[in-house]
């Protein structure tokens, strides 16, 4: 969302002064903000409203999904837009959102340190039928984190469910292959290096060193 208007700038101004600290930086003229950490990314969204007021939404995107466009892989925090009326109630309103934003961003990264840290948080989520990226995320954290065994259930998983779109079938293709080379680790990391590289290309962000492996 382009930003325009009082409101508009009233969060741009909150989110700078709450989030540029932190290193985070603005996508374009939205009401986005990114933390790259490298092989994944914190992601901010100020959600608009359409009256004069704002939400949050705050998650972790993984860079192994190779796309071009913001995803919420992991969320963090939830808040729905509030309306509120008058301008000094909404600038109050933007800095708390800004301070949760902040410190949610600054949870995530205490979460996700590391990919065994990553790997046992992804793991240790409920099954979910019918969500192939949740099987598919965790088969990669996992051999990743040098445990084929529970890699290929992930993978298995995956494998199992009707692909009923054109991107589940994408998802299967690429698991096939991961399946193929979950026992060896460093395979696994080639793999996620190469399209980590390809999606923050994508994303618009500068190679970087990863410490993947």
């Amino acid at each position: 969302m382009a930003d325009r208007g009082p409101a508009s700038r009233i969060i741009t101004s909150a989110a700078r002064e709450c989030l540029e600290p932190l290193g985070l930086t603005r996508r374009g003229r939205s009401r986005l903000w990114v933390d790259d950490q490298g092989w994944w990314l914190g992601v901010v969204e100020f959600t608009p409203s359409r009256s004069a007021g704002s939400g949050l939404h705050v998650g972790a995107m993984w860079l192994w999904h190779d796309v071009g466009h913001l995803a919420f892989h992991i969320d963090a925090a939830r808040v729905g837009p509030e309306p509120v009326p008058a301008e000094n109630q909404f600038t109050r309103l933007a800095l708390d959102l800004g301070r949760q934003a902040a410190a949610n961003v600054k949870a995530l990264r205490e979460r996700f340190p590391s990919l065994p840290d990553a790997a046992r948080d992804i793991t240790s989520r409920p099954v979910r039928r019918g969500f192939l990226q949740d099987g598919f995320d965790a088969g990669i954290a996992s051999a990743l984190a040098g445990d084929p065994g529970t890699a290929r259930c992930h993978f298995e998983r995956v494998l199992r469910e009707e692909p009923l779109a054109p991107w589940m079938v994408d998802v299967q293709e690429k698991t096939r292959e991961l399946y193929a080379m979950a026992a060896d680790r460093r395979a696994v990391a080639a793999w996620v290096t190469r399209v980590v590289g390809s999606s923050r290309s994508k994303q618009g962000l500068e190679p970087v060193p990863l410490a993947i492996g």
